[in-house]
């Protein structure tokens, strides 16, 4: 297994260089979008729609954040489970998304999409979104404020600790 530092700028570059396991620091704009962004991405798209961010080479983290308390950039900020995302991620992904941080496992939809589309996942641990909230130097609610901690966020990640868990080969840390 391989430890990378990489700019989420570069990622689509690195994806192909990236292999199930590989320990990965992050570092550059990620956007957060849980259950309820995405269904709003997908009716932007289905009507053809300008989205909130441009999906070509970007990244998403499933997350939603809590506020922050004084003097921090964001509050706890933790993955969700990603399979909730499998019914709108191949079609994201073929519009051009290269990345997506979650946990847990994904369909068989969704690894044949990232392959496809020669785009990564990566888990981020669970249970520790205090710690991950480090690692956050700015956060910006960029879509759906009504939404609240599920509205869509910009961030930066600062060396942002993730692992990759299906690589653009089909490689999978979940496999059996």
């Amino acid at each position: 297994m391989a430890v990378y530092n990489i700019d989420t700028n570069e990622l689509e570059y690195f994806s192909e260089k990236l292999r199930a396991g590989d320990e990965v620091f992050l570092s550059g704009t990620v956007y957060t979008a849980r259950d309820a962004a995405h269904k709003r991405i997908a009716q932007l798209l289905e009507g053809g729609k300008k989205l909130p961010f441009d999906l070509k080479g970007a990244c998403i983290y499933y997350a939603g954040p809590t506020p922050a308390r004084p003097g921090m950039a964001i509050g706890s900020c933790g993955p969700t489970t990603s399979s909730r995302m499998d019914i709108y991620s191949p079609r994201l992904l073929d519009e051009g998304l290269c990345g997506m941080i979650g946990k847990g496992k994904r369909s068989d939809d969704v690894i044949e999409a990232i392959c496809r589309n020669k785009a990564v996942y990566f888990c981020s641990i669970g249970g520790a979104g205090a710690l991950a909230a480090a690692c956050i130097t700015s956060c910006e609610v960029i879509a759906f404020p009504e939404l609240g901690c599920e509205s869509v966020k910009k961030l930066n990640f600062s060396n942002f600790p993730v692992y990759t868990a299906i690589d653009c080969k089909g490689g999978c840390i979940f496999s059996n």
